[in-house]
C-alpha cells in the first residue's frame, strides 16, 4: 500500500527544476521566436498585426535587404565571417600551444603565469577595448581589418580551456614515450598531443567564433569605414537610421535573423566532436 505513495512522492521531486528549465527556455527562446515571426512581416504589417502572427513579406524583406546600398549587408556578413573565422582559427592555435605548454612543461613561475591568465579570464572585455584602441592608434592600425582581428587572437579563456583539456587528455607517459623514440617537442605536439586535444580545441574554436561574431564594442571603437563593419555594427547603424526611416526596421529584423543562421549551422556541423569527446572520456582510465 505504501508503494504508490513513494512513487507519487518521487514524481513530485523533479517538478521544480523542470519548471525552472522550462521558464529559462521560454525566456531565451521568446526573443528568437519574435524575430522569426517579425521577419516575415512587411513594413505595414509590423506595427499593425498581432505580435506572433506571421506575415507575408519575408521574401520581400530579404530582397530589400540585399538591394540596400548595393548589398552592403552581405559585405557586413562577409566581414563578420572573416573576423570570426580567421580570428577563431588563430586564437585556437595560440590557445592550443599555450595550453599544452602550461599543462605539460615545468618552468619557473608557471603557477604565476596561470594565475595571471585566470585574472585575464575574469577581466570584462569592455575594460580592455579603450586601451586596445589607444595601442593600435599609436601603431596607426585603427580603422583596419587588423584592428578587429588582432585583439581576438589571444583569448585567456581559450588558453585556460586548452590547458585544462591537455592536462586531462594527454597522458604524461605518451609524451615520454615519444621522447624516448627520438621525437622532438614540436613533432610530439603536432602528431601525438594535437589529435588528442582536438575535441577540446573544437570547443575553443566555437566559443571564440561566437564571441567574435557577436562582438560589437570593439568594432564600434576601432572602425570608421562602414565597408569594414561586421554585421553587428552594420545592423546597429541601420537601427539608428530607422528612427528617421521606419521602413528600415524590417531590414534590421530580417538581417538579425539571417545573422544567426551561420552560428546555428556551425554548431550543427561541429556538434559531433562533442559526442566523440564524451565517448572517449568514458573509456579513459
Amino acid at each position: 500500500m505504501s508503494t504508490p505513495t513513494l512513487t507519487a512522492g518521487r514524481r513530485r521531486i523533479p517538478l521544480v527544476p523542470t519548471v525552472a528549465l522550462l521558464f529559462g527556455a521560454v525566456y531565451c527562446l521568446l526573443p528568437v521566436a519574435w524575430v522569426l515571426v517579425a521577419s516575415t512581416k512587411s513594413g505595414s504589417e509590423l506595427f499593425s498585426t498581432f505580435t506572433f502572427l506571421p506575415g507575408s513579406g519575408f521574401a520581400g524583406n530579404v530582397a530589400d535587404l540585399s538591394a540596400y546600398r548595393d548589398g552592403v549587408y552581405w559585405t557586413w556578413m562577409a566581414n563578420s565571417a572573416f573576423y570570426a573565422g580567421v580570428g577563431a582559427l588563430l586564437s585556437t592555435a595560440v590557445s592550443a600551444v599555450s595550453g599544452y605548454a602550461l599543462a605539460v612543461y615545468r618552468f619557473r613561475r608557471k603557477e604565476t603565469v596561470f594565475n595571471i591568465l585566470l585574472a585575464g579570464v575574469l577581466m570584462p572585455p569592455v575594460i580592455l577595448a579603450v586601451p586596445q584602441y589607444l595601442l593600435l592608434a599609436e601603431a596607426d592600425m585603427t580603422d583596419s581589418y587588423l584592428s578587429v582581428l588582432l585583439p581576438a587572437v589571444l583569448s585567456p579563456y581559450g588558453v585556460y580551456l586548452a590547458r585544462v583539456y591537455a592536462a586531462a587528455a594527454v597522458p604524461a607517459d605518451v609524451i615520454e614515450a615519444g621522447r624516448m623514440d627520438g621525437g622532438g617537442e614540436w613533432r610530439i605536439f603536432r602528431t601525438i598531443a594535437l589529435p588528442m586535444m582536438l575535441p577540446g580545441l573544437v570547443t575553443v574554436f566555437l566559443f571564440q567564433f561566437v564571441a567574435v561574431w557577436n562582438n560589437f564594442l570593439l568594432p564600434y571603437i576601432m572602425l570608421g569605414d562602414d565597408e569594414k563593419f561586421p554585421v553587428t555594427l552594420g545592423l546597429y547603424t541601420l537601427l539608428q537610421q530607422g528612427a528617421n526611416t521606419p521602413a528600415l526596421y524590417t531590414l534590421v529584423i530580417t538581417g538579425a535573423l539571417l545573422a544567426i543562421v551561420p552560428l546555428i549551422a556551425l554548431f550543427l556541423v561541429i556538434q559531433r566532436f562533442w559526442s566523440l569527446d564524451l565517448l572517449s572520456g568514458a573509456v579513459k582510465s
